[in-house]
C-alpha cells in the first residue's frame, strides 16, 4: 500500500511488529483510530529513528522539494505519511474498515496539499465570493445604506475561504485553529448583517449594541479554545447554535417580506440551502480515491450558493436605495 504513495523516505516494518498489529486488530479496530496502532507508532519510531538524524536527515531535506520545505513538511511528518499507508495496507488485507488518523480520515497527498480536493473546494469558494464581490461594487452604489456592511461581510468571507484552503493544504496547530475561528467569525458576521438588514437600518444604536455583543462573544469564544480548552464537541455547539439564531432571523425577514419583495426567495433558499448542506458532514466516509471525502463533497456543494446569495444581496441593495431616493420607509 505505501509504495503506491512514493516520497523521500521509506520504510520497513518488522515482522513482528506486521504480526501484532494482526493480533490487535481483531479487538482495537472498532474502539481505536489508526494512529493508536501499536504497528503505526513502532513504524513511526523506526522511521525517524532511521531517516532523522545524521546524514540522512540531510539526505532527506536535500531531497525535498521546496515547496514541501516551504509549507513545513518534515522527516518526521513524512514518516507518519508513510507508516498510516502502511497501517492502511495492513487493515485492508485483514478486511477491516479503513481507520482514521489523528482525526482524520486518510488522504493521499498531492504535492504539498494534505487534502486536495477540500483544498481546491475551498479556493473555489473564495474565488467565487470575490467574483461576486467585485460584480457587487460594480452594480450597486456606494450610497446604498447596506453597501459598507456587505463589503465588511465579503471581506470576512475571504479570510475564510482562504484559511480554510491554507488549513486543508497543511494541517498544523496554528491553520487549524485559523480554519476554525475564521469559520465562527462568517457566521457571526451574518448575524450581524441581518441585524443591520432588519433593525439597523431605522435604529442604528440597536445594531451597534448588537455587534458589541457578537465581538465580545467571538472574544470569549476564541479565547476559551485558545487558553482554556480546545475542546471540538464545545466548539461544534456553539457554531451549531449562533446558526441556528442565523437561520431563523433571516427566515423571519424572509416570511414578514415575502408579499412585497420579489427577490425574497433567494434569501431564503440561500440559508436552508448552507444548513441544509452542512448535513453532508454527517455522512463521514472514507475518501473516494483517497481524495474525496464528506467535507470535501461539502465545500464543493456550497460554491455555487454564493452566486445566489450575491443576487439576493444586489438585488437588494438596489432595492435599499430607490426606497431611499424615494422617501420610502425602509422594512
Amino acid at each position: 500500500m505505501a509504495s503506491a504513495f512514493p516520497s523521500t523516505t521509506s520504510v520497513r516494518l518488522p515482522a513482528a511488529a506486521t504480526v501484532a498489529l494482526l493480533l490487535a486488530l481483531v479487538t482495537t479496530v472498532q474502539s481505536s483510530q489508526g494512529d493508536k496502532e501499536p504497528v503505526y507508532r513502532d513504524c513511526v519510531k523506526l522511521c525517524v529513528r532511521t531517516n532523522c538524524t545524521g546524514a540522512r536527515l540531510r539526505g532527506f531535506q536535500s531531497a525535498q522539494p521546496h515547496y514541501m520545505a516551504l509549507t513545513g513538511w518534515t522527516c518526521r511528518d513524512d514518516c507518519r505519511y508513510q507508516c498510516m499507508w502502511t497501517t492502511v495496507g495492513l487493515y485492508q488485507a485483514e478486511g477491516y474498515r479503513v481507520p482514521q488518523f489523528h482525526g482524520k480520515w486518510p488522504f493521499a497527498r498531492f504535492l504539498c496539499f494534505e487534502e486536495p480536493a477540500s483544498a481546491l473546494a475551498s479556493l473555489l469558494n473564495g474565488l467565487a465570493c470575490l467574483l461576486m464581490l467585485l460584480r457587487y461594487r460594480s452594480t450597486v452604489p456606494r450610497q446604498s445604506p447596506m453597501y459598507h456592511t456587505i463589503n465588511a461581510f465579503s471581506l470576512v468571507s475571504l479570510n475564510a475561504w482562504f484559511w480554510s484552503t491554507v488549513f486543508h493544504t497543511r494541517d498544523t496547530y496554528l491553520t487549524e485553529k485559523m480554519d476554525y475561528f475564521c469559520a465562527t467569525a462568517v457566521i457571526l458576521y451574518s448575524i450581524y448583517l441581518c441585524c443591520v438588514r432588519t433593525l439597523g437600518l431605522r435604529r442604528p444604536a440597536v445594531s451597534s449594541i448588537v455587534g458589541v455583543f457578537l465581538i465580545l462573544a467571538f472574544t470569549s469564544h476564541v479565547s476559551y479554545l485558545t487558553f482554556v480548552s480546545f475542546d471540538y464537541g464545545y466548539n461544534m455547539a456553539a457554531n451549531a447554535t449562533i446558526g441556528l439564531v442565523n437561520l431563523l432571523w433571516w427566515l423571519c425577514w424572509c416570511w414578514q417580506n415575502r408579499g412585497t419583495l420579489p427577490y425574497w426567495w433567494k434569501c431564503g433558499l440561500v440559508v436552508l440551502l448552507l444548513h441544509g448542506l452542512a448535513l453532508l458532514e454527517l455522512l463521514d466516509f472514507p475518501p473516494m480515491l483517497w481524495i474525496l471525502d464528506a467535507h470535501a463533497v461539502w465545500h464543493l456543494s456550497t460554491i455555487p450558493v454564493h452566486f445566489l446569495f450575491y443576487s439576493f444581496l444586489i438585488d437588494d441593495s438596489l432595492y435599499l436605495l430607490n426606497t431611499e431616493k424615494m422617501g420610502v420607509k425602509v422594512e
